[in-house]
């Protein structure tokens, strides 16, 4: 993943690649043996993708195409049904397979949650439906689900459409950034908090990935406030004047300084080494936040590579597969229900498949 740089904050988007009419999903990026379930490794902890794993897929892809409601959304929750965050999620849970609009088994679902996103986009470039948590928490998925399908040339009908959302999308979350550098639950520039923070500054990389201008100055400020609500035992609290360090919000903190470019600094060392101390797969019980923890640990480590990642994987593969549902093949989150655990649960197994942009190294 390139650094952030003055010389790539240019408004242009690479060129897609060629989209085709028939079924299959999209060929994934080239990859080392440990992205299959090769042979060519004596050491089977480092077979990143299981047979086992793809099962868990299929299964978990299944429940959640059958949860898609009319509108394109996700989910009956009283809270969290018809969501564009956890829509958004969705979403990406198939694109990390490699279905698209026209691509693959469920290229329509991934194509009725795109035209769910974008009808509830503002004139003012906020993303948000009848049921949040948090406006600024729903904008943020929903721009980075934009700005994954916009970088992976998902769409040609609505590519108009789709640009013009992410760009005002992006514009919104430049506009609401606080003094501080930070955002927190509603577009306006005011409080600020780590884990509403990480979700803008990922849309913005996938955004700027995707060849969409994002001010270095943002970034910048981004950091700084991230920086600021790290604690000396390395994990990260909850905004800068309050707060113990914790697991989920501790990797979202290294997600986003590896986000924004950062990666060799002494922030990340001491986020990975909290995480591998408080957060390692096996002592994480089902708990408050679990599936959101294990996505961004997931990153983190992801992004670290080496040995952080070698070791994160396997017990966090198995672990997550032990997890699901044996009967309906969902992933089911105490707090948020079945669609989004199942969307986490699966970005985090399809994660060395490296299909979308954001994990791209």
């Amino acid at each position: 993943m390139p650094a952030w740089s003055l010389a790539q904050d240019a408004d242009t988007k690479a060129t897609p690649p060629e989209q085709a009419d028939s079924e299959p999903p999209i060929p994934p990026p080239a990859a080392d043996d440990k992205t299959t379930n090769s042979e060519s490794t004596d050491d089977a902890a480092l077979v990143e993708i299981t047979p086992e794993l793809n099962n868990a897929v299929r299964r978990g892809m299944a429940y959640l195409a059958s949860q898609q409601n009319d509108d394109g959304s996700f989910g009956t929750h009283p809270r969290y049904g018809h969501n564009v965050a956890i829509t958004g999620l969705c979403a990406l849970a198939f694109m990390a397979d490699g279905h698209l609009p026209g691509r693959g088994e469920y290229g329509d679902v991934v194509a009725n949650a795109l035209d769910f996103v974008l009808d509830n986009t503002n004139d003012n470039g906020v993303i948000a439906a009848e049921t949040s948590h948090g406006p600024m928490y729903g904008h943020g998925f929903a721009t980075l689900f934009l700005g994954e399908i916009y970088g992976m040339g998902g769409t040609t009908e609505e590519d108009p459409r789709l640009r013009e959302a992410l760009v005002k999308a992006v514009q919104l979350i430049v506009k609401t950034q606080n003094e501080e550098g930070g955002w927190r639950y509603n577009p306006v520039p005011e409080d600020a908090d780590v884990s509403v923070t990480i979700c803008q500054v990922m849309a913005l990389r996938s955004a700027r990935n995707a060849g969409i201008k994002v001010p270095k100055e943002t970034i910048d400020r981004a950091v700084e406030y991230v920086r600021n609500c790290q604690n000396p035992d390395g994990g990260f609290r909850y905004m800068t004047n309050v707060g113990t360090s914790a697991w989920p919000r501790s990797a979202a903190g290294v997600a986003t300084l590896y986000y924004a470019g950062i990666y060799e600094d002494d922030s990340i060392t001491r986020g990975l080494d909290y995480l591998t101390r408080t957060a390692s797969p096996g002592t994480r019980r089902q708990q408050a936040h679990y599936f959101y923890g294990n996505y961004y640990a997931a990153q983190a480590m992801f992004l670290a590579g080496d040995d952080y990642w070698d070791k994160w994987w396997p017990p966090t593969r198995e672990e997550l597969i032990a997890r699901q549902d044996p009967n309906s093949g969902a992933w089911v989150d105490q707090h948020s229900g079945g669609p989004y655990g199942t969307a986490m649960a699966l970005i985090v197994l399809q994660m060395p498949k490296r299909y979308l942009p954001i994990f791209q190294k």
